[in-house]
């Protein structure tokens, strides 16, 4: 019959062996996920930075380690394309003392109950500046498709799902108005950073004062911000050693003739005296939040300076000879 209804042709779903795509955890593993990072940033909602693969520890050797880069603090990752096991179980232990992260990350293809209620007791009994992961890789594709790697969070802090859908969620009816303001105004700017600039930041729209930016340096933060004075663009110093935070912006303030020639302006110098944190920063001629109609005008000042202070950053070498041994001397003096 002609009217009869056509069903679409679908594919099937299948399953692949980890194995089958990357035979070797070390060689081929741990290789495609540092240059793949992006995967696990969505996943665990953060802008995550790794930087080292096969870190040694002692005598043994982490699989990767990096950084998250909105604050700075250590993120590691141990994987197998196993199923997970008391070895990798007492590895992350031993490596997670060599380093002090804030973040572990254990990726498996599968959990065993045991080890998954061993996440689940660390993250119970760890402070709050401690957080356990564990992540599952599925392999999947459909007829004969390329193979597409697919991630599942299965065991995460307490708070953790609470915090991420708090941050991504607009404030109620019944909060601040001043916060819903915040939200709704940086809404409209990372939209068009995410759009012209999607390498600055995976982060979500925020109902605080301030949205932070990554800039490729741990501790390091583009921040634009509302203060009493307006609006500001700003390169924002807090590293999780607040010695190493002044130490860069020292280095930085040394360079002042330089950057302010590649700025193209005289920025405000605040070293934020007695408090963990420094900074860098343009002033706006904006001072009404409350005025939506100059949102867009307000969202192009912003994108345009921290491009500046981005390129006058990089002019003078974007501060990466700045080490913890510059911090230990500052705590000297």
């Amino acid at each position: 019959m002609s009217d009869l209804i056509q069903t679409p042709s679908l594919g099937r779903l299948a399953v692949v062996p980890a194995r089958d795509v990357w035979p070797h955890e070390a060689l081929d593993f741990t290789p495609w996920l540092l240059d793949n990072v992006d995967v696990l940033s969505d996943l665990l909602g953060m802008d995550l930075v790794l930087e080292v693969a096969e870190h040694p520890v002692g005598g043994f050797s982490l699989d990767l380690k990096g950084y998250d880069e909105a604050t700075g603090e250590t993120v590691i990752v141990e994987n197998q394309l196993e199923v997970s096991d008391h070895t990798h179980l007492g590895q992350i232990i031993t490596y997670a003392a060599g380093t002090d992260p804030t973040t572990i990350v254990w990726v498996t293809t599968g959990f065993r109950p045991e080890h998954r209620a061993a996440i689940d007791w660390l993250n119970q009994r760890t402070d709050e500046n401690t957080r356990v992961f564990g992540v599952v890789i599925h392999v999947v594709r459909i007829g004969t498709s390329e193979p597409a790697p697919n991630f599942e969070l299965v065991a995460q802090p307490n708070d953790w799902e609470k915090q991420v859908k708090k941050a991504n969620s607009a404030p109620s009816a019944n909060a601040n108005a001043k916060a819903a303001l915040y939200f709704d105004f940086w809404d409209q700017v990372l939209t068009r950073v995410r759009a012209e600039h999607p390498h600055w930041t995976r982060g979500k729209t925020t109902s605080a004062s301030y949205c932070d930016t990554t800039f490729g340096l741990p501790g390091v933060t583009g921040s634009m911000g509302w203060s009493r004075e307006g609006l500001t663009a700003q390169i924002y110093f807090q590293a999780a050693d607040p010695a190493l935070a002044t130490a860069r912006f020292n280095a930085l303030s040394a360079l002042r003739e330089e950057f302010e020639a590649a700025l193209g302006a005289t920025p405000i110098w605040d070293p934020m005296e007695g408090r963990k944190a420094s900074r860098v920063y343009l002033l706006s001629g904006f001072t009404d939040l409350a005025d939506r109609s100059q949102w867009p005008a307000m969202t192009e000042w912003l994108i345009e300076n921290q491009v500046r202070l981005r390129t006058a950053f990089a002019a003078v070498g974007g501060l990466k000879g700045v080490t913890a041994r510059d911090a230990d001397e500052h705590r000297d003096e």
